[in-house]
């Protein structure tokens, strides 16, 4: 089984703890990026993985990639050229402050690459499944193309296609995402959602939920994953589901429409270390699943759990294990030391 995610790699640069941008002279410095969470995580579980991405031949390219060798990722795809790594900034939030993200990545250089540049049909040599996300294609210049063409080879070569639509308010309108999104969807297998991102897309939206101040209606995304499929043609549909009481205290479950049944996970309490690469380790975690053939609440347990596992994990990277997810989609939350 072997996997291929492509997208963008960018250097993840913060202040220590809970600081404010404005109030620090330095800060630590990671890798990180939708595609790639999704790629190392698969990896951690024992998933051949190959991470799909143009970065610069300088050094903090080399670094970018070495990020991802360490963990067994195949870079050998990775296309080395540009000038630029994205970057982006991250504030932690604390109780009612939420936290913030600012981008620097235009000019970077998987935004400025060319349709040439991907040979997919090599790309896809042995691969079974292929993941993309919104955020690549919201980056905008040859992106949107360049997804919808690696889409079309990866359907051409049989491998299962899984989106996570990812919607970033930052990079794109509701319009232009739209506009892409439902010509990628044309030859996606698996959708993947948050509880916005299918009302911000699509225009499909639960009825009853005020996402802003906390209230979901759980059985109104029984309705939202049967029109997706419906409307685009999905085979599944999964959706996450994230009460916020505060930024460190969230409750966390998953819907996953199998085509036939609707079936939830539990829910999960969490204390947030770090909630970034939440969504990209459900991703992971509910690909895993489904190439290891588990029934389907199996799949959505596993998903969610490998999901609240990760915001507890420092920085993008889910680095958990099997057994370790395996655990808590059993029922052990109690977090007592093992020993």
């Amino acid at each position: 089984m072997k996997v291929v995610t492509f997208g963008e790699l960018m250097l993840r640069l913060e202040p220590e703890g809970y600081y404010r941008f404005v109030q620090v002279d330095r800060m630590t410095s990671t890798f990180g990026g939708a595609e790639a969470n999704v790629a190392i995580s698969l990896a951690n579980f024992g998933i051949d993985s190959t991470y799909v991405t143009k970065l610069p031949s300088h050094e903090i390219g080399q670094s970018a990639v070495n990020s991802l060798r360490r963990f067994g990722v195949d870079t050998s795809q990775i296309v080395r050229g540009g000038k630029r790594v994205g970057i982006y900034f991250n504030e932690r939030g604390a109780s009612q402050r939420p936290s913030k993200c600012i981008y620097d990545r235009a000019g970077s250089a998987i935004a400025e690459s060319l349709p040439e540049d991907f040979n997919w049909d090599k790309i896809f040599e042995g691969a079974s499944w292929y993941h993309i996300t919104g955020v690549t294609p919201a980056l905008g210049g040859n992106l949107p193309e360049i997804c919808i063409q690696s889409c079309k080879a990866a359907k051409e070569k049989g491998l299962t296609v899984s989106l996570d639509l990812n919607y970033r308010s930052k990079l794109w309108s509701k319009e232009e995402a739209k506009k892409t999104m439902e010509k990628i969807a044309s030859y996606v297998d698996i959708c993947i959602a948050n509880e916005d991102d299918a009302k911000d897309v699509f225009g499909i939206e639960a009825a009853d939920t005020d996402t802003e101040n906390g209230k979901l209606n759980k059985e109104g995304y029984k309705s939202v994953a049967r029109q997706m499929v419906e409307k685009y043609g999905f085979k599944k549909v999964a959706i996450t589901l994230r009460t916020s009481i505060n930024a460190n205290i969230n409750k966390w479950s998953a819907l996953y429409f199998d085509g036939s049944d609707f079936y939830f996970s539990r829910e999960h309490e969490m204390f947030i270390v770090d909630r970034l690469g939440g969504g990209d380790s459900f991703c992971a975690g509910l690909i895993y699943s489904i190439l290891n053939k588990e029934t389907s609440p199996r799949v959505v347990e596993f998903a969610s759990a490998a999901s609240c596992l990760k915001h507890s994990i420092e920085g993008d990277f889910n680095m958990v294990t099997v057994e370790e997810v395996e655990r808590l989609a059993h029922g052990d939350a109690s977090g007592r030391i093992q020993r």
